[in-house]
């Protein structure tokens, strides 16, 4: 399998790392350094792709999504309360 094949991985890991892609876009990262951060975090949480064998599942690690979460948040409160302020 070459490198940077994604068949190794589940379709939910897929579309995990589609929306984290498209959460970094919408941050003004560039689409390359957008998809390299997503599967990054997919790898991180999951421990990689599609593992064969009794025992193998592990409790995944879901702080990258957290933080994820509280940035979108906060940058989403800081744009609606300069809008609604008057002067």
């Amino acid at each position: 399998m070459p490198r940077g094949d994604k068949g190794a991985y589940t379709d939910k890991q897929k579309r995990q790392a589609e929306h984290i892609e498209e959460g970094y876009e919408k941050r003004g990262v560039s689409k390359k350094t957008a998809e390299a951060r997503a599967w990054a975090t997919v790898n991180k949480e999951s421990g990689g792709g599609k593992k064969s064998g009794s025992g193998r599942g592990k409790k995944g690690n879901k702080s990258s999504s957290k933080k994820g979460g509280k940035k979108a948040a906060k940058s989403s409160r800081k744009t609606s309360s300069k809008s609604s302020k008057k002067k």
